[in-house]
């Protein structure tokens, strides 16, 4: 028979014993993210993880590496990875075709008109005649947003008008430079690149939308989920989102957090800070219904122009395209 005293051994030590075992901690909820490994979403995430601003906000951001866009699009909607940053047009297309996509802001910088410093070209109606190169193809926003412009205010066909010349953003990048283009309409961040090497904006696809009717700048990207997914998963998305929210903070305070990134930028001096600069002006800083208000007015005027091949058989932005789990 055990006595008293060696029953209170036997539990003193197994209290030592529990005391002294190292439990794993719980384990924060993971975020797969898909990105392009040099594009701009990459600056943000790799902010993200050098600063541990994931575990900060209670989550854990895996990233996972695609070598181009289609390929992290079938990956987000075969659900292998949470999130990837695309968009708002797409996401309505892919809503109203029975997915239930939804997107989160991500940035309002967007494309324009580059022309060199000393190019004869002062306005939209000094482009008519010219060779203009357009990055994204004939179906590109900004690029369909520029032409309802000039055919509203200057009864302008760009397209009709012109020689077009549509091609990958680097190669026409390089074109330009070289001379071949008269003007180039590309992404901001080429955009951005030419600024820094002798060319100016002359028209920002942002001051063609506020022209036509949108109250301030609209996400031309934001980060896209399955909307079933970040209902069942608020908490998650809401610590993810925070995440990028300090990133951003960081990114449009500190200097230094870019001369960090320069690496992955690929850019130093006048380059580097002009990326910065336009990245900057860039971040989201209004309320998503605001931004979902203004989308919805210029699908409108996107349908009306790119018709079937662009938006599909859905006349109007699908309700839902903005996330708004977090102000509900």
């Amino acid at each position: 028979m055990i006595s008293r005293r060696e029953i209170l051994l036997l539990a003193s030590t197994t209290a030592i014993a529990v005391i002294g075992t190292v439990f794993p901690a719980a384990t924060a909820p993971k975020v797969r993210v898909g990105a392009l490994k040099f594009g701009t979403v990459s600056w943000e995430l790799d902010t993200i993880k050098h600063h541990k601003l994931d575990e900060k906000n209670g989550v854990e951001l895996e990233i996972v590496y695609f070598a181009g866009e289609d390929a992290s699009n079938v990956a987000m909607l075969a659900g292998e990875i949470d999130m990837i940053v695309s968009d708002w047009l797409w996401v309505s297309r892919e809503r109203s075709m029975g997915e239930a996509l939804a997107l989160a802001p991500y940035s309002t910088a967007v494309g324009a008109i580059m022309v060199k410093d000393d190019a004869p070209i002062g306005s939209i109606t000094d482009l008519q005649g010219r060779k203009i190169g357009v990055a994204g193809g004939p179906l590109d926003k900004s690029w369909l947003l520029v032409q309802a412009l000039a055919r509203r205010d200057h009864d302008l066909d760009l397209a009709a008008g012109n020689e077009v010349v549509y091609g990958a953003p680097p190669l026409l990048s390089e074109k330009a430079m070289q001379g071949e283009l008269d003007a180039v309409l590309n992404f901001w961040h080429f955009c951005a690149r030419l600024e820094a090497n002798g060319f100016r904006r002359l028209l920002g696809a942002d001051e063609a939308a506020n022209a036509l009717g949108t109250s301030g700048p609209v996400s031309a990207l934001g980060y896209v989920f399955n909307e079933k997914w970040a209902d069942d998963n608020r908490g998650t998305v809401a610590g993810f989102l925070k995440a990028s929210a300090d990133a951003k903070d960081r990114l449009a305070t500190s200097d230094e957090e870019w001369n960090r990134l320069a690496p992955l930028v690929r850019a130093e001096g006048r380059e580097l800070e002009t990326l910065r600069d336009r990245y900057r002006q860039g971040i989201p800083r209004r309320p998503v219904a605001d931004e979902e208000a203004d989308a919805a007015r210029l699908y409108g005027l996107l349908a009306e122009i790119g018709g079937e091949k662009l938006v599909g058989s859905a006349t109007e932005m699908a309700p839902g395209t903005y996330w708004l789990g977090l102000t509900q």
